[in-house]
């Protein structure tokens, strides 16, 4: 009995065809599928959107810093606030000639670059609170946009503001281009040789970083 059950299984096993295996003779096997299927959810990698935010960033401040040296050597046509191109800065922010122009030189170079700015000529609303990478005065804490030594993480491309007592408010502004361990070089409108607030072009500056009351950020925080 034992050896007639065990004859009509070799004889099923023979006549009825073997199951294919749908990766006999392919280039790709399971383990490298399963491979594949891992690979493609690393593309979702949380550092690679860090990396990605990081260089598009870095991307939008040299193209704001294009902006701006590409003005240096602008200057008024009759010392009045006007000119071709500083009534061009002006008419960004909705004025005409004869305003003072250094935030509207702030807010065209940015517009320019495709960075989202308040379009003002009133320097002193270029720094709320949210962009303030640099507050004078405020020890950095937990979470800030400084470093370790009170210093911005982000340097150029980002506003630098003046404060004016007799005006009880930051009354000049311009880009930094350079952050050193006492100094910046700045690039700013509507000033002059000595650092006016009311001078006649586009200039690139030297200025002590103890005179800069605050440093703004438009254009984003660089991931760690």
């Amino acid at each position: 009995m034992i050896l007639s059950v065990l004859i009509i299984k070799t004889l099923i096993f023979l006549l009825v065809p073997a199951r294919k295996d749908p990766y006999k003779n392919s280039s790709t096997s399971i383990s490298s599928k399963k491979k594949e299927v891992f690979l493609g959810n690393s593309s979702f990698r949380p550092t690679d959107s860090l990396l990605s935010e990081k260089n598009r960033i870095a991307s939008t401040r040299l193209r704001v810093k294009k902006v701006y040296d590409s003005q240096l050597g602008v200057l008024e046509a009759t010392g009045r606030n006007d000119g071709p191109q500083v009534e061009a800065y002006l008419a960004y922010t909705g004025l005409g000639k004869g305003y003072a122009w250094c935030a509207a030189f702030v807010c065209w170079v940015l517009g320019q670059a495709d960075v989202g700015n308040p379009k003002t000529a009133w320097a002193a609303s270029l720094f709320p609170h949210d962009k303030l990478v640099w507050p004078r005065g405020r020890l950095p804490t937990t979470g800030s946009r400084t470093t370790n030594n009170g210093q911005p993480i982000t340097k150029t491309a980002c506003v630098f503001g003046l404060y004016f007592p007799s005006l009880k408010r930051i009354a000049h502004c311009g880009f930094i281009d350079e952050w050193g361990e006492k100094e910046v070089i700045t690039v700013e409108g509507n000033t002059n040789d000595t650092g006016s607030r009311e001078g006649d072009g586009v200039y690139r500056k030297r200025r002590p970083i103890k005179s800069l009351y605050a440093v703004a950020d438009w254009i984003g925080k660089e991931a760690k």
